[in-house]
């Protein structure tokens, strides 16, 4: 068995390590690298063989990964080190929306400590066909995901349309699961944090938090791509009506 590659979670939490530094390298001795290492050992993605592994992200391979975000990024001046496009589009994340990443590594590390990304079970869709997950690293889709699933939360939210007379109807693209399939359709929606949990700061999901909509919407909404890993209801809808005013002329 190999050294696994570094994953999304695993980037998040070097490359925080680096952007609080400054944007440079931490050597081997560092007591943060230290605990860098500790931390990823212990992370609920690998399987537990790769522990065994002599060097698995030791100190050394920690250091060296800080090393390749400080020479990889644009401003630096020297001789960039090879590393793989992971990595490179992790740098441009920082480098464009670091608040943003910097929360994501917070909410790993908060998740880790507290153990409940210990406790989640992995997700069907947490990872995409391509075999990569969002930028801000698959623990955190797995969260979100669980919570989505909940059907009690799901329950709650179906409940607080009926009260408010909203019809039970995807809000993108206004699909309605009753009109298409008459019975069997009925009451059937998925449910959707509008931002991302690490994002919104919510420890307790509410249910303005949440939108509803089909899985096409919902699959589109959580979909990764360069430069973009997550996007609002709202921003999907005016990707739709501008895609099909695209193709109107």
């Amino acid at each position: 068995m190999r050294i696994p590659p570094w994953t999304e979670d695993e980037l998040v939490l070097a490359g925080a390590l680096v952007v609080k530094n400054g944007w440079r390298e931490l050597r081997t001795s560092d007591r943060e690298v230290h605990e860098l290492s500790d931390l990823l050992r212990s992370l609920p993605i690998h399987a537990p063989e790769a522990l065994t592994l002599p060097g698995f992200r030791s100190p050394d391979s920690v250091s060296r990964k800080t090393t390749d975000f400080m020479t990889n990024h644009p401003l630096y001046p020297g001789k960039a080190t090879r590393c793989g496009k992971p990595t490179l589009r992790m740098i441009q994340a920082f480098s464009e929306r670091e608040s943003e990443m910097l929360q994501a590594a917070d909410a790993i590390t908060e998740g880790i400590g507290s153990g409940e990304l210990y406790l989640l079970p992995a997700q069907p869709d947490e990872v995409d066909a391509a075999g990569t997950s969002a930028v801000e690293g698959r623990l955190l889709v797995r969260r979100a995901l669980v919570r989505e699933r909940d059907a009690k939360l799901r329950n709650r939210k179906i409940e607080q349309l009926r009260r408010q007379g909203t019809p039970l109807r995807c809000e993108v693209c206004y699909f309605d699961f009753a009109r298409m399939y008459g019975e069997l359709g009925e009451g059937y929606i998925e449910v959707h944090h509008a931002t991302p949990l690490h994002v919104s700061g919510a420890t307790e999901t509410k249910l303005d938090d949440l939108a509803c909509l089909c899985a096409n919407c919902h699959r589109m909404c959580h979909r990764s791509r360069p430069g973009e890993t997550w996007r609002t209801p709202n921003a999907l809808r005016e990707l739709i009506q501008g895609s099909a005013g695209a193709g109107a002329r």
